[in-house]
């Protein structure tokens, strides 16, 4: 891959780091909003109606999945970056050939071309 499109899809990884970082940070601030509430005891904010007590509980745990999704893919990011300075982006970490760079636009952390992601998702890799 050339020099200037490692430079683009290194942008393109940076700013995606910079948005989920931020996504993730305001997850966390809003599981431990909860959390230090249940643990004072605060029982102004406390719901009255078990419904609304099954509601906080899903909202909080769906809030911790989803970050525990988007810290995921920063480590994907990460490694991606990593790609980019050993001159090893773009490459399928499978059979080593390239990934197209479609793919890399839609998901400039991809790891996998698509073939091999297949075989990877049918559990044949």
């Amino acid at each position: 891959m050339r020099s200037r499109d490692l430079e683009q899809f290194r942008k393109l990884l940076l700013e995606k780091r910079r948005v989920l970082i931020g996504d993730v940070s305001a997850l966390e601030k809003a599981a431990l909003q909860n959390s230090r509430q249940d643990a004072a005891g605060d029982l102004s904010k406390m719901p009255l109606d078990m419904a609304d007590i099954g509601t906080d509980n899903y909202e909080q745990e769906f809030n911790l999945g989803l970050m525990e999704t988007e810290q995921a893919t920063l480590g994907e990011i990460e490694e991606a970056l990593q790609r980019i300075d050993k001159k090893q982006y773009g490459k399928c970490i499978s059979c080593g050939g390239p990934i197209p760079r479609a793919r890399l636009k839609v998901k400039p952390h991809a790891t996998y071309c698509i073939e091999c992601k297949r075989r990877q998702e049918k559990g044949l890799l």
